[in-house]
């Protein structure tokens, strides 16, 4: 027997007599007693979050809760906005090594896929999705992947139950690009790849000036497809950021010096040697994306990288949003919800607590352009709210209750569900036992 219950009374699914609530009522909640890092300003003792349909309504000290709220004691408890992680194929990657489950890169046109809405293609029932949100996670970046010049937009999502349309919270957020691996993009050699990324510029510009001719075929050929060079355009005029990725510091330094020429807006991703030109970043108000979590050099690209990156960046003035790929290629949806780590580890590495804390909430929602909406506790904002049992960046610690739009999240993952199957199997179901 199944029975599906009101959504917005409570998401549930029973079968076998089994109970799996996963969205609370939408109604007014009040936070209390936790220690509140709004992130946006000072931490508050003994404060209280009010939520009522789905946005923060008061962040305080002192805080009349209506007689009608759901109370939620967070006595000895952190309480801070949920996570963001601002890296992954959330949705789009199921299993990283079967091609079939894979929604994150497109052929494009010479290596150019400027038009490639990445989102689009998203698995909303993608079995990785509860897993980081039961740890924190409560939006995403999704990304396209792929070593193309250029390999598409990205968007940022809330991770709510529905379709696309129902998750994402901006589209897009920034165009995704590469600039050090020149024979994957079908160049032999950086300069060349460099004057090709010139090229689609250039083109670009042309397009837009001469679109009538082009309809006509009254152009000369351009590097990119219509479809690309139309998404080109907000990059061109400097209204969607270029996310570039690239380690090596001397790559950094030519996407540095090509923004400049070119008059684009640019962000490093991935940044494995940013530190050895941190000031030059920090100069231009370029922000990076970067990881703690090791120290290896994938590619001869990343020979310089240190795990004190994050802070020493940050030291230096620069933006840092701290991510969970930072390493060798990309890494597996299930390891979303790791972010949290990342971010101790950055602070195990000399990056401030708070800094870590801006780094994967505040930071990424101005830098994307959604802090109105997500990224602090703050009146007006999305409810997503995260109560943990301490230091979110302590491993021991677990979030204890995640609210995203108001709705808290308590239905269990495949992974929890395949922990209890086992856990009760009688002895003769079990795996044998050696003698």
């Amino acid at each position: 027997m199944i029975n599906i219950l009101n959504r917005n009374s409570c998401t549930a699914v029973v079968t076998a007599g089994m109970l799996l609530c996963g969205v609370a009522n939408a109604q007014t909640i009040a936070i209390v007693g936790g220690k509140v890092y709004p992130v946006s300003d000072a931490p508050i003792e003994n404060g209280t979050v009010l939520i009522r349909d789905g946005k923060i309504v008061s962040v305080g000290a002192n805080v009349a809760v209506p007689s009608d709220a759901q109370r939620i004691d967070a006595t000895g408890k952190w309480v801070t906005p949920g996570l963001i992680n601002s890296s992954t194929q959330l949705g789009l990657v199921e299993i990283g090594q079967v091609q079939s489950t894979r929604d994150d890169a497109a052929k494009g046109k010479n290596n150019i896929a400027a038009a490639f809405t990445v989102w689009e293609g998203l698995n909303t029932q993608s079995v990785m999705i509860a897993p980081a949100r039961r740890d924190g996670v409560t939006s995403v970046v999704v990304l396209p992947t792929g070593d193309q010049l250029v390999s598409g937009q990205a968007a940022i999502l809330n991770l709510v139950d529905g379709m696309p349309s129902d998750m994402v919270l901006k589209t897009p957020i920034a165009m995704v690009a590469q600039i050090q691996n020149p024979q994957d993009a079908g160049t032999n050699a950086r300069g060349e790849l460099l004057m090709r990324l010139r090229e689609l510029v250039d083109d670009t510009r042309a397009f837009m000036k001469n679109r009538a001719a082009y309809e006509k075929r009254g152009t000369r050929d351009y590097v990119a497809s219509r479809l690309d060079l139309e998404a080109m355009i907000p990059v061109v005029e400097g209204r969607l950021p270029l996310l570039i990725q690239v380690d090596k510091a001397t790559d950094i330094d030519a996407a540095l010096r090509v923004a400049k020429e070119e008059g684009l807006k640019i962000m490093i991703g991935g940044g494995a040697e940013a530190w050895l030109v941190a000031d030059k970043l920090a100069a231009a108000n370029v922000p990076v994306l970067t990881g703690a979590m090791n120290n290896i050099p994938y590619s001869f690209t990343q020979l310089a990288s240190a795990q004190e990156n994050a802070g020493l960046l940050r030291k230096a003035g620069v933006r840092v949003i701290v991510i969970g790929n930072s390493g060798g290629g990309d890494e597996e949806t299930f390891n979303v919800r790791n972010i949290k780590q990342e971010a101790g580890n950055a602070v195990a590495y000399g990056m401030t607590w708070n800094d870590a804390l801006r780094a994967v909430t505040l930071t990424p929602a101005e830098v994307f352009g959604v802090s109105d909406r997500v990224g602090s506790l703050q009146p007006g904002r999305d409810a997503n709210v995260v109560i943990w049992s301490g230091d979110p960046f302590e491993f021991s610690t677990v979030a204890e209750h995640v609210y995203v739009l108001g709705h808290e999240y308590t239905a269990p993952d495949r992974q929890q569900l395949l922990t209890e199957k086992y856990r009760r199997l009688p002895p003769e179901q079990g795996m044998p036992m050696k003698r």
